[in-house]
């Protein structure tokens, strides 16, 4: 009897072995997040990238505070379309080598998952080991890839998703990376050295017509782009400052926005494996170099518009796209308020400003080209057109609707100190500490212009340069779960990969 109690309890052990051997693996058990494994049936046909460079949470809560209500009782801000995705995270931006890091390094680590040196761009900290990025990756995986930059093409974000080269400087080198990554679209700012440092190399833009492109240059041959168009570079038609494309604030009609660029990407990219479409408002990161605070925000908004193209492509898409929304650093220490204006801000002030720093740098330059002894009251009614800004002595300045806009005598004194600084050519500048912190490398006329009009408006800065803030993710459509929460930025590849299944 005890040996068939005994034989009866080891074939029911034998069979709950079996029955749990055969029993589906639960995510706790796996190891695995349980929010990947319900992704698994949704990886995403369509992905977007954005990459506000420079953008951090200020960037984005100063163009919600400028397009909101400063009306005192009323206040509120008007929240961007991606600010109001239903995920969201933060993530770390410090490099192997500096907690202030560079857009050659971040970009790499968003793009690959490697940290390394500042100023290396796909290569591991050796700078020689090939770090494979999420594009190459997908390209192996039978999508399109569309890479767009609001800056030069080779410019060392965008190069971080094609490129490896040990400095972000060797634009040459990036550009025939460019042209043999075989990716499919590549659109926005012209090609930074087309020949080379020295001017003595073969033509970008022809090696890049050798390797298969259509390099197009003006607005109705962009608007002409479609899903048969083949492999394309879009070069913007306006270009600004460093072959970019045009400020939002200075954009002429003619110009292509880089929301355009993205709904042309769209188009050229349409294909039955879908894509991965990485789009980057570089100027942002330029305006906040220099401290162009209304520029900054103007950019901003023209960044909200080109993903606003991903959200009605994802509306209609609504199971099968991811869109994500990040910052590779923040650049300036830009901050809402300042010490003169205490608890208050005046964003409306910043209205007044019709033009970028650099746009206005031309209309200077222009003036004093054909005037050398130009003298601040010669340009003190551009300064009044421009940015609204009032000199203490100018009868407008008794009139209560110009109250805000009427320099202070400290105000009006930096000013000429600006301009004075500006008239002397650049190797005759000072060269002072004191000069580095009122101008950085930038012109002391236009730099201490926006200084004073930010000041005003309550928003300060503490750097020309990049700071050590973590910068915001946001994400929506099919994976976007796996982006809430705090990492660092190369968790940002992990995390595409795992929602793209590789």
């Amino acid at each position: 009897m005890k040996k068939k109690i005994f034989a009866l309890l080891l074939c029911l052990a034998l069979s709950l072995s079996t029955l749990a051997a055969c029993a589906p693996t639960t995510p706790q058990q796996s190891g695995l997040n349980p929010a990947s494994q319900q992704l698994a049936a949704k990886i995403p046909k369509y992905m977007f990238l954005f990459v506000g460079d420079g953008m951090s949470h200020v960037q984005v809560n100063a163009a919600q505070v400028y397009r909101g209500n400063n009306t005192s009782g009323e206040v509120a801000t008007k929240n961007l379309n991606f600010a109001q995705f239903p995920i969201a995270g933060v993530a770390t931006t410090h490099d192997s080598t500096s907690f202030c890091p560079d857009s050659a390094s971040t970009a790499t680590s968003v793009a690959t998952g490697v940290k390394t040196h500042s100023g290396v761009i796909g290569l591991g900290v050796d700078k020689k080991t090939v770090a494979p990025n999420i594009c190459e990756q997908l390209k192996e995986k039978g999508k399109k890839i569309g890479i767009i930059s609001s800056v030069t093409i080779n410019h060392a974000t965008p190069a971080a998703f094609y490129a490896h080269v040990a400095s972000r400087n060797d634009y040459y080198d990036i550009a025939m990376q460019m042209a043999d990554s075989g990716f499919d679209y590549f659109a926005g700012g012209s090609i930074n050295q087309a020949t080379g440092k020295d001017e003595d190399k073969p033509d970008a833009y022809g090696i890049m017509e050798s390797k298969g492109y259509k390099v197009i240059k003006t607005k109705a041959e962009i608007e002409a782009l479609g899903s048969s168009s083949g492999k394309v570079y879009a070069v913007s038609p306006v270009l600004q400052d460093s072959g970019a494309i045009p400020y939002t604030i200075d954009s002429p009609p003619d110009s292509v926005s880089l929301a355009d660029f993205v709904k042309k990407g769209i188009d050229v990219l349409d294909n039955e494996k879908g894509f991965f479409l990485m789009a980057e408002s570089g100027k942002i990161d330029w305006a906040c170099h220099a401290n162009d605070a209304l520029s900054t925000i103007t950019d901003v908004l023209g960044f909200e518009e080109a993903i606003q193209v991903a959200v009605d492509f994802a509306n209609q898409h609504p199971d099968e796209t991811l869109i994500l929304v990040t910052g590779d650093h923040e650049t300036g220490g830009m901050t809402i308020g300042y010490a003169a204006t205490g608890y208050d801000t005046a964003f409306s002030i910043l209205k007044n400003q019709k033009m970028s720093y650099i746009a206005f740098d031309e209309l200077i330059g222009e003036m004093k080209e054909s005037n050398p002894n130009l003298k601040l009251s010669d340009v003190l009614p551009i300064i009044k057109e421009n940015f609204g800004l009032i000199p203490p002595s100018d009868e407008a300045a008794k009139d209560e609707a110009n109250k805000a806009f009427v320099l202070t005598e400290y105000e009006y004194n930096k000013l000429k100190n600006g301009f004075a600084e500006s008239m002397k050519p650049e190797e005759k500048r000072s060269q002072d500490e004191n000069a580095a912190l009122l101008y950085g490398t930038y012109d002391p006329l236009s730099v201490t212009l926006t200084h004073i009009i930010n000041n005003k408006a309550g928003i300060g800065w503490t750097s020309y340069a990049h700071t050590g803030t973590p910068v915001p993710v946001y994400a929506y459509g099919a994976g976007a779960e796996l982006f809430s929460g705090s990492y660092d930025n190369t968790d940002i590849y992990k995390k595409m990969a795992a929602a793209s299944g590789i």
